[in-house]
């Protein structure tokens, strides 16, 4: 059997192109169907990992998953809006912890959080550098995104303005860089954090502007009646907030009817969060209340269905590639007649020529599942830590 196997080695490193060829595409059809499904398992680890994390969520009835994914993961469209009197609503039930989240707006493209810095704890967030924000304009940054753009502590980021012939409603604001988070790998690392007072003045719901009193500029006073001083279109309005300035920062509208795009609900315990979930599912309310981990396996389970469709092609595929291979070597078989003929007479029995053959086989199987394990076992060490930066990106 070792000279068959010698035989065969040497008829195979002599005609490599042929011999590569089938090696690749039994590497290729083995490899690529178990990698998928590695990076599918892992993909829903690294997911389910932050919706264990995040047991509630409340927001405006409608879809539960883009509610959960632009909550936890801030990649979709901003649900509808919920009112901040909702905060004050679960603290008072005294079930759960709060934490504000408004998620409308970009810079740069990379996503604006309205929070509290209650969300930081929460999420295990430590600075790399600089300090978490305290007044209005200041931002916190992920370590990610302060790679990509260059920024560092000193900087500034100016909101970007949804729509560019709506001038009046979405107020560009400079915020300056306070702080860079480190790497958790997660969408933190590309998000911009600030308080949720920065983000509704982005909004239009507050702003500075001159002190209409001391300023001294009377073409932009459109009327001064008891006191009451009411300016035209001329009066500037500040678009980054400094020490000099932050005095005149104000807002129209009472607290409790500003916006927000969702609330992350900690309960206490089990009990708690049972009887919250009650709360908001009574027909009477206004908003829904979510379970994370519910919607993430719910979407899972349509990616699961797309997964058994993945696997069928590929198995055709397999399929496919195992007659290619046998019709290779079948069609080699018609083309060695000569060669065969003349080991017959050189003293070889079929049963010799057929151990020559599968010898060919077995070494060309060999080295393809060798490789295709090589393959898998570095695809399965890299996947993780691939599929967390993919994430932070």
């Amino acid at each position: 059997m070792l000279n068959s196997l010698y035989l065969a080695w040497r008829y195979l490193t002599f005609n490599k192109l042929k011999t590569i060829i089938l090696i690749s595409c039994i590497t290729l059809v083995g490899s690529l169907p178990i990698s998928l499904n590695l990076f599918l398992a892992e993909s829903e680890k690294e997911l389910m990992k932050r919706a264990i994390s995040t047991p509630l969520v409340v927001g405006a009835k409608g879809s539960d998953l883009d509610l959960t994914i632009n909550s936890l993961y801030f990649t979709s469209e901003p649900p509808e809006k919920i009112k901040m009197s909702e905060v004050t609503k679960i603290q008072n039930t005294k079930l759960a912890t709060p934490i504000p989240i408004y998620s409308q707006f970009k810079a740069r493209n990379y996503p604006i959080i309205g929070t509290s810095l209650d969300y930081f704890q929460f999420r295990h967030l430590n600075l790399q550098q600089g300090r978490y924000f305290s007044v209005l304009g200041e931002a916190v940054i992920g370590a990610s995104l302060a790679q990509k753009l260059g920024l560092k502590v000193g900087d500034s980021i100016v909101s970007s303005p949804q729509n560019l012939f709506d001038l009046g409603g979405i107020y560009p604001l400079k915020m300056k860089v306070v702080g860079i988070l480190k790497s958790n790998q997660t969408n933190d690392d590309s998000a911009i954090f600030v308080d949720l007072k920065t983000t509704w003045i982005i909004e239009g719901l507050g702003h500075g502007h001159l002190d209409l009193v001391k300023s001294g500029t009377p073409d932009v006073i459109l009327k001064k009646d008891d006191g009451n001083i009411a300016a035209n279109a001329k009066l500037p309005e500040y678009n980054e907030i400094t020490p000099e300035n932050l005095d005149s920062f104000h807002f129209h509208g009472q607290k409790k009817d500003f916006p927000l795009t969702a609330i992350i609900a900690i309960p206490e315990n089990q009990k708690s969060e049972a009887l919250l979930r009650g709360i908001y599912q009574a027909e009477t309310s206004t908003y829904q209340i979510v379970k994370s981990t519910q919607i993430i396996e719910e979407l899972f389970l349509e990616v699961f269905k797309i997964r058994k469709i993945l696997n069928a092609i590929f198995a055709l595929v397999i399929l496919t590639t195992l007659i290619a291979i046998i019709l290779i070597f079948n069609l080699s078989l018609r083309l060695r007649q000569r060669e065969i003929a003349t080991s017959f007479y050189l003293g070889c029995s079929r049963s010799k020529i057929a151990q020559l053959i599968t010898a060919e086989i077995l070494i060309i199987l060999l080295i393809s599942t060798s490789l295709t394990g090589g393959i898998t076992l570095g695809f399965k060490n890299f996947n993780s830590q691939a599929l967390r930066t993919l994430i932070s990106m």
